[in-house]
C-alpha cells in the first residue's frame, strides 16, 4: 500500500533589496510577510544576502553590512518571524568572520584572489531558525561567483538539515552552488552535478537554493527567464533524468507519473530588481524532479520582476 502523501506549505519571498539599506529593507519584507498566517506554512524562504544587497565592489565596501553569527539582524529577523509563524525560516546574509578565521595564508589568499586585502572578511552565508524562534544551523556557500571572490571564504562543503515532517531531510544551496566548478568541463549528460549528487547522497527530499541569479538577457518579452529556469532544471538533472539517450532537457508543466520513483522538490528562492549595473532574473521557481522520469516538471513560477510573497502547497 502507498503510504498518503502529507502536505507540504512553502512560502518564498521574491525580494528587491536597496544595497546597504538593512533597516529599511527589513522593513519592506515586513510588509510582504504580514498575509502570511500563522501555522499557514511550513517553511519560508527568503534570497541570497536578501538584506544587504548582493554586487559590493570589494571587501572595503561590504564589510560595514557583514553581520555576527546568530546575532545580526537577519538572523534576528529570522527568528522573530519563525516565532510568529510557527515555521521555520531560511535567509541568506554576509557573515562576519571572527577569531583566527579572519587571517589567511598567502595560499589562501591567492586561491581566493583576494591577494593583498589581508584575505576574506566574511562568509556568503545562510541561516535557519526555526518554529519557536531557536537558531537551529548555518550554511556558508561553497562554490563563489565573482563578486563573492573579493571578499568571501568559501564553506567546506553542501549542508544538509533533518527537520521534523512534513519537510524531513533539507539540502541547502546558495546561487553559484548549483554550478560545476573548474578545472571541470561540464556536459549535460556527463556533469559533473556536485550539488544534485549531493542531494542524492544524502537522500533529500527537498533542495531550497537562495539565488542572487542574474538575468539571462534572453527573451525580455517573457514574464519569466524561461533560459534560466531551464538552465537550473539542466544543472540538477540527476534528480529527473532517465536512462534514455532522449531525455528532453527543457523544463515543463506537464503531467508526469511517479512511478513509485523517489520525488525531490526544488524550490528555488531568488532576488529580483536591479544593483550596481547588473539585473537579476526573479522567476522563483518550484519543481517536482522524479528519478527516471526524463524531465523536470515546473509546479509553479514567479515573473522577472514580482516583488511579491508566493505561497505553494506541494505532496512530499
Amino acid at each position: 500500500m502507498v503510504p498518503p502523501s502529507v502536505p507540504l506549505r512553502i512560502a518564498v519571498v521574491q525580494f528587491c533589496p536597496k544595497i546597504g539599506q538593512i533597516q529599511a529593507n527589513i522593513k519592506r519584507a515586513k510588509e510582504l510577510c504580514r498575509k502570511i498566517e500563522p501555522r499557514s506554512v511550513d517553511l519560508v524562504c527568503f534570497p541570497e544576502m536578501v538584506f544587504s544587497g548582493y554586487v559590493f565592489e570589494n571587501a572595503k565596501a561590504i564589510k560595514p553590512y557583514l553581520e555576527p553569527h546568530r546575532t545580526g539582524p537577519t538572523s534576528q529577523f529570522c527568528s522573530e518571524l519563525a516565532k510568529r509563524l510557527g515555521c521555520y525560516v531560511f535567509a541568506g546574509y554576509p557573515e562576519r568572520l571572527e577569531g583566527d578565521e579572519i587571517s589567511a595564508t598567502p595560499e589562501e589568499q591567492e586561491e581566493s584572489g583576494q591577494t593583498g586585502t589581508g584575505g576574506p572578511v566574511g562568509a556568503n552565508s545562510a541561516v535557519l531558525c526555526g518554529p519557536n524562534g531557536e537558531w537551529v544551523g548555518n550554511y556558508r556557500k561553497t562554490h563563489l561567483f565573482e563578486v563573492d571572490e573579493t571578499w568571501a571564504k568559501a564553506g567546506s562543503g553542501f549542508k544538509t538539515f533533518d527537520l521534523p515532517s512534513p519537510l524531513g531531510r533539507v539540502s541547502i544551496g546558495i546561487c553559484m552552488d548549483l554550478n560545476v566548478q573548474p578545472p571541470h568541463t561540464w556536459t549535460s549528460l556527463d556533469g559533473p552535478y556536485e550539488l544534485a549528487t549531493y542531494t542524492q547522497s544524502q537522500d533529500s527530499k527537498i533542495l531550497i537554493l537562495l539565488n542572487a541569479w542574474l538575468d539571462s538577457g534572453k527573451d525580455g518579452e517573457e514574464e519569466s527567464d524561461w533560459a534560466t529556469l531551464n538552465f537550473w532544471a539542466m544543472r540538477l538533472r540527476p534528480l529527473w533524468a532517465s536512462e534514455s539517450e532522449s531525455d528532453a532537457s527543457d523544463a515543463t508543466h506537464s503531467t508526469h507519473a511517479n512511478g513509485g520513483e523517489k520525488q525531490t522538490i526544488v524550490v528555488v528562492c531568488n532576488r529580483t530588481g536591479e544593483e550596481n549595473g547588473r539585473t537579476f532574473a526573479g522567476s522563483s521557481t518550484i519543481f517536482s524532479m522524479c528519478q527516471g522520469s526524463g524531465r523536470p516538471r515546473v509546479l509553479d513560477m514567479m515573473g522577472r520582476r514580482q516583488e511579491e510573497v508566493r505561497m505553494w502547497t506541494t505532496a512530499t
